[in-house]
Order: C-alpha cells, then structure tokens, then sequence
C-alpha cells in the first residue's frame, strides 16, 4: 500500500540579480537528430498534432530520453527579446536546444511572475491556451484554470522517503520557487506545486522526458484539480488575496482611502493612519487604543441621536402653514397686515356705491320692424 508523503517549502529567498551577458548558443544545427514518433493510429489528430490512437498503449521502451537539457546558469542571457520588448520566452531555450543564443527573437530566461504578460491566454512560450485540458492532461493547459501544480510520473525512487524528496527538489527548483511537493511512495509519482503557474509552465517543458539520478525517463504531465475541500478553499482565497491586491494596485490611493472611510462610516467604526478599522485593534496589544477608539465611538452615536432630535423641532419651525379656505396663506398674511395699517391710520376705504338700475323706456310705436338688421343701414 502507498503512502503519501506532503511538505510545504519555505519560500526561498530572491537571488542577487546579475548582469547578463549575451545568450549563448546551446546546440550547433545538426547537432539534434529528430526522430519521428512511430505512427499508432489510422486518423491525424490536428487538435493534438499526432496521430489518434495508442497514445496510452505507449509502452515504457518507446520513451525516448531527451538528447539535451536547459541549464540556466550557463545557457541564460540577452538576446534581441530584450531590445526589442518581447516578453515571451523562447520554448527551445526551455528544452535546451536554441541554435541562435543571443540573436533568438525571445528571452533565454527564466519568467518574471513581477513582469506581468502581454496575453492572458497564451502561456509563456506565446502559445495560446484552450478553453479544456487534454485527455492526457498534456500540451499548454487551460485558460479556464490557473495551474501551479505538475505531475511527475515514472520516478525511481531511492532507499527512503527523504532521499527521494531531496532529488525532486534539487531538479525542479532550478525553475522556480517550489510551494509545496506531495510524493506517492511506492508508486513513482509525485506532485510539485510552485508558487507561480509561469514557472510550472517552464519547467513542465524543461523536465519533459528527462531524467533525476536513476537514469528514468520522466513523464510530466499538468495535474488535475485536488478534490481536497480545504485545498479548494485555500486556493479560491489565494485568487481573491491576488485579485484584491492587483485592483488595489491599478487605483488611486486616494479613492482607496475614501473608499475606507466610507466604509468605516458605515459600519460605525473609526479608520486609523494605517487604513485599518480602529476597533479590529486587539485588546491585548493596544488596549489603552482600544477603549479610546470606543470612547470616541460612543460620543460620536451620541452626537448623532442629539443631531436627530433637534431635526424634527426644526423640521416643524421651518415647515410652512398649510391653506385654508379659498386664500392662501399668503393673502391672508397680506389682508391682516393692510387691515392693521388701516387701523393705525384711521382710515376707511372708499364705500362702493351702488349702480343705478337701467330705466325701462317704451318701446316706439309701430310693428318694431327697425330692430331687426336691413339692407337700409348700409
């Protein structure tokens, strides 16, 4: 029965960086002899470039060892990538088989996670990504998944547990900073997390079919997703921690510190000079802060409930009187202050006199034909 063994790496600390020097050739041309791989199917397979069928018949002699191998202290440099501004890295460099040294049109160095790039969907050779893994969990990967973590198959291992995880490391952090490496004792696999999903990109084609001390030929593989709930837990909250902080990044630090405040003021707390809540401080390191922040807190919500208070009585001085009747309240104002005026100054306004009734006169003698309207007044 196998037995797994798991163990998180300290993060290593950052290398001095050196000055490069111009990229060295790595292979003469025609020193590499490319051998095609026997054909195992009947159709070809465009989306995976090879002919479908026996890729898992592939026995362990038709693994053909790799005749050359990346070694960065030797082969890293300049190239025409740096003057030119591609940032992408040169996927022969990575295999150890670049005939152009510093006149290759991409970098021979190992990827900045700090130098973010231009392209999302493509990986760091420049080849784009699918939307799904292979069956094999072979080629680019998926866009759809950040992947950190490789399979290493085929390892023969050493007497103990100890000297096999000492091997692994030693071959696999020449490409990066390793997060944690889970091995399957017995069984010849392990699994190797890095800290950044660049450098797994790296060194999944610099390890592909070579060997660690026991002359094996790796099979390195993406790895699938850990169906560990905690796992699962720990990276959806490494993808916010990082999507936070490149947000946070690309704003304004003032509209972040407005951003707090308001926040602050929602919730009813109080925001230091550091950006923090106030009241989140712990007891037992800042207590005398602690009760000052709360004391601060407590006279705030009593300014607030006086403010609310003295609202309503100013709400009902300044809230205008409501008509009555026909006038308005202004006219009625306006008719009380004239009749006061009138009052002072004794004076009486003008009675209206009455109009005198229209006198009926009789009517003229005759048929009344004139009262009608005639051709004659014309």
């Amino acid at each position: 029965m196998s037995e797994v063994a798991t163990k998180a790496l300290a993060p290593q600390p950052q290398k001095k960086v050196k000055k490069l020097k111009p990229a060295r050739k790595q292979v003469k041309a025609g020193d590499v002899v490319k051998t095609e791989a026997v054909q195992t199917g009947k159709e070809y397979n465009i989306w995976y470039n090879k002919w479908a069928g026996g890729d898992r018949e592939d026995s362990y002699s038709n693994k053909t060892k790799s005749q050359t191998r990346c070694n960065i202290k030797r082969d890293a440099g300049l190239t025409r990538a740096n003057t030119t501004g591609n940032k992408y890295i040169c996927l022969f460099f990575a295999r150890g088989c670049c005939p152009y040294g510093w006149e290759c049109e991409y970098r021979h160095t190992l990827p900045d996670p700090d130098d973010s790039m231009p392209d999302s969907s493509k990986d760091c050779f420049a080849r784009d990504k699918f939307a799904d893994y292979r069956d094999d969990m072979g080629g680019v990967g998926s866009f759809n998944r950040q992947n950190r973590t490789l399979y290493i198959g085929r390892i023969k291992e050493c007497a103990t547990a100890a000297e096999t995880e000492e091997v692994i490391i030693r071959h696999f952090k020449e490409w990066g900073n390793l997060e944690t490496i889970r091995i399957l004792q017995y069984r010849g696999v392990a699994f190797v997390t890095y800290t950044y999903e660049l450098n797994a990109q790296f060194a999944k084609e610099s390890m592909a079919c070579q060997s660690l001390d026991n002359d094996e030929i790796l099979n390195v593989r993406w790895a699938t997703e850990d169906p560990n709930p905690e796992s699962k837990k720990a990276e959806k909250r490494r993808l916010e921690d990082l999507g936070q902080e490149a947000i946070r990044d690309r704003m304004d630090p003032r509209v972040v510190e407005a951003m707090r405040a308001v926040r602050a003021l929602e919730e009813g707390a109080l925001v230091g000079e550091d950006g923090y809540l106030v009241d989140e401080v712990d007891g037992s390191d800042g207590e005398g802060e602690g009760r000052g922040a709360k004391r601060l807190k407590l006279d705030r919500e009593e300014e607030e409930e006086e403010e609310e208070e003295r609202v309503p009585v100013q709400q009902v001085q300044q809230q205008p009187p409501q008509p009555t009747g026909l006038l308005n309240a202004d006219t009625l104002e306006s008719l009380k202050y004239f009749a006061e005026i009138r009052q002072r100054n004794g004076a009486s306004l003008p009675s209206a006199q009455p109009k005198k009734a229209p006198v009926a006169t009789a009517p003229p003698p005759g048929l009344g034909l004139a009262d009608y309207g005639s051709d004659d007044e014309d």
